[in-house]
């Protein structure tokens, strides 16, 4: 698996997903400052956060289609080149209409992230390790959000949170470099090799299932719906955790800062080891799709559970815990959605539902911090915006158990769960 090639590739996409999460979270840690400097409320400021989810969602579908036309590589390397000068576009923010547009456009630069890393492995690894690259890869996020605290705030406190998002937009085009020079769309002479997919399974006779047939699935959409929880926790704390640690348990820049730090390491944790808890359960039971909803339905429950006594709690303390905990949970969850739609989705459908499952699910972004703002607004404190996330997780994964079964298409051939 981890040929010098490939190692290098997966060395690459890793750090790409620390700058994505460097750079998305960096806004959140310095918005103290922004809120001060250009007089925003919490609903203003909630439309920030959501802002950068407009070009987000849609640019998840067009990444994927860029990839595929044009070459991972063309198309990450463009996509970090766009999101590092739009987020370091941010330093010259005046108002909130210019803040907003920079962020929707920051948010486009960002979209094509999760689809080029899929397709980067596909180019470089086997089918039977595709699974494990992509956890990889996609670990270095947390990793991302746990050093923008320290790094935006040290700097901020000390020079401008301005340079902060200078300095952040130098270390992805850093990146780009570095990617352009050393990397290439496929490795020499292997191409069949890698690109070679699994032998025909039953549900791959016959002609094409439309695309549409899928997307009425009440598994599809309520995988959706949990993923769209999933979302709406992720963007919670993400974009309001800082805000919330300063505005109502009173810490300072400084040790905001340095407490973020603490639930970005448990998702790194989670997010490492959710596909191999849940294969785990599979070798035990022998039943893919009931794999995915135990370690699903568990661990987004346990999420959410925490999440809604946090907002519950007196002290600072039980409070950063208790979400260190639900991040913890949550990202055990995080490939999880993906696997489900592999086990119940036909192969040449999977890049579509996924991608439809994908948008759906970030709107969450959009709706969440701009609700999460108006309700800390008009009630003066956070505990019912962490009630709100925690309920909808908690709906969203009972929704798991009854509605995600396999699917059976129109020719009354089921689609069987399939090994990982």
């Amino acid at each position: 698996m981890f040929s010098k090639g490939r190692t290098i590739v997966l060395v690459f996409l890793f750090l790409a997903g620390v700058v994505n999460y460097l750079d998305r979270s960096a806004l959140s840690i310095a918005a103290p400052f922004i809120t001060e400097d250009l007089h925003l409320s919490p609903t203003q400021l909630g439309i920030v956060f959501s802002s950068f989810s407009v070009g987000y969602a849609i640019f998840n579908f067009i990444g994927g289609v860029a990839s595929d036309r044009y070459g991972a590589k063309l198309t990450l390397f463009v996509a970090m080149i766009v999101w590092s000068l739009f987020s370091g576009a941010i330093a010259l923010v005046f108002s909130l209409v210019s803040l907003v547009v920079i962020r929707v456009l920051f948010g486009m630069g960002e979209g094509p992230l999760s689809a080029t890393i899929n397709k980067m492995v596909n180019n470089w690894f086997p089918s039977d390790k595709r699974a494990s690259a992509i956890g990889l890869a996609n670990s270095g996020t947390p990793l991302g959000g746990a050093i923008s605290g320290p790094i935006v705030g040290i700097i901020a406190l000390n020079y401008s949170w301005k340079v902060s998002f200078v300095l952040i937009m130098v270390i992805g085009l850093l990146w780009s470099l570095g990617w352009w020079i050393f990397i290439k769309d496929k490795p020499a002479g292997e191409g069949k090799q890698n690109n070679g997919s699994a032998k025909p399974s039953q549900h791959q006779s016959g002609g094409k299932i439309p695309l549409t047939f899928y997307l009425k699935q009440k598994t599809v959409l309520f995988t959706a719906f949990a993923f769209f929880a999933y979302n709406y926790i992720l963007f919670f704390f993400l974009t309001w955790f800082p805000s919330y640690l300063t505005d109502a348990r009173g810490l300072s820049i400084k040790e905001m800062s340095v407490v973020t730090v603490i639930p970005w390491v448990l998702g790194f944790l989670g997010l490492a080891s959710g596909g191999m808890v849940s294969d785990f359960v599979y070798k035990k039971v022998g039943k893919a799709l009931f794999a995915r909803k135990v370690v699903l339905v568990t661990c987004l429950f346990l999420s959410a559970v925490c999440i809604g006594i946090a907002g519950l709690v007196t002290t600072t303390v039980a409070a950063v815990t208790l979400v260190a905990l639900s991040v913890f949970f949550l990202y055990l969850t995080g490939a999880i959605y993906w696997a489900i739609v592999q086990d119940v989705v036909d192969q040449k459908n999977v890049g579509s539902v996924g991608g439809f499952m994908h948008f759906l699910a970030n709107t969450a972004g959009i709706i969440g911090p701009t609700l999460t703002g108006y309700l800390v607004e008009v009630s003066g404190t956070y505990t019912s915006a962490f009630l709100l996330a925690g309920c909808l997780a908690v709906f969203a994964s009972l929704s798991v158990i009854k509605f995600v079964k396999p699917i059976t298409n129109k020719f009354k051939v089921e689609i069987p769960e399939k090994a990982m």
